[in-house]
């Protein structure tokens, strides 16, 4: 890979001395090369969730720009949303999917459900709220199984942050697909920012980032229970 990075982050990424993302959002560096995010997370996926096209008239004419909205997500922690502008349609979305890279965060999931105590990862530690522009969204831990009971908008965003159960609702003009989104993110983003204590972290199970192989041996052994 030919990247030179222009940042301290990015030249620690490319020396080997931060190794995963969760180390890199640790350093509280700014996040400015999406390369740091293709390095750290390899298996990243992309979504796109809105799309217009903006007419603006002016006196050399009609001139048309298309709007896009990105998520990013490897499924299993990490989350990021971003946005661009553009006269065409494939350089905005690659424009808006650098952006949500740089925009990434690093979720908690646990099993914060009075109706479940599997003890997995496979939820929401704890209610959480974002709100952007009218839409205000609201988000709980659901048991084992419920699956995702929210809008199609919030469905996508919590799937590629790695959350399997959960229930949610929303207030306002939902139809606005981009504050949904961005309500959504927001909400997730609670979850970073809550400070929790050891022994919440241990009764509910709370883990930040990646969750993967600890939650798919804890699924064996509950299996062979």
């Amino acid at each position: 890979m030919d990247w030179i990075p222009k940042t301290r982050l990015g030249q620690m990424v490319l020396n080997g001395e931060v190794t995963t993302m969760s180390d890199a959002l640790e350093t509280r560096l700014p996040l400015r090369e999406a390369e740091i995010v293709d390095i750290l997370l390899p298996d990243l996926k992309d979504e796109v969730i809105d799309l217009n096209m903006v007419q603006r008239m002016t006196d050399s004419g009609r001139r048309v720009r298309f709007a896009v909205t990105c998520i990013v997500g490897n499924g299993d922690g990490f989350i990021g949303i971003g946005r661009a502008k553009g006269k065409e349609v494939g350089p905005s979305i690659k424009k808006a999917i650098d952006n949500a890279k740089l925009n990434i965060i690093e979720v908690k999931r646990g099993c914060g459900s009075w109706e479940c105590g599997c003890g997995l990862p496979h939820t929401l530690p704890f209610e959480v709220m974002g709100r952007t522009g009218s839409v205000t969204v609201y988000l709980k831990p659901a048991p084992r199984g419920i699956s995702l009971a929210v809008g199609d908008v919030a469905k996508s965003l919590l799937t590629l942050a790695g959350v399997q159960d959960a229930w949610g609702f929303a207030r306002g003009n939902t139809k606005t697909k981009v504050n949904y989104a961005m309500a959504t993110f927001e909400a997730l983003k609670m979850t970073a920012r809550m400070r929790v204590t050891e022994e919440q972290a241990k009764t509910l199970n709370i883990v930040p980032g990646p969750v993967g192989i600890r939650f798919a041996e804890a699924d064996a052994g509950a299996k062979e229970e």
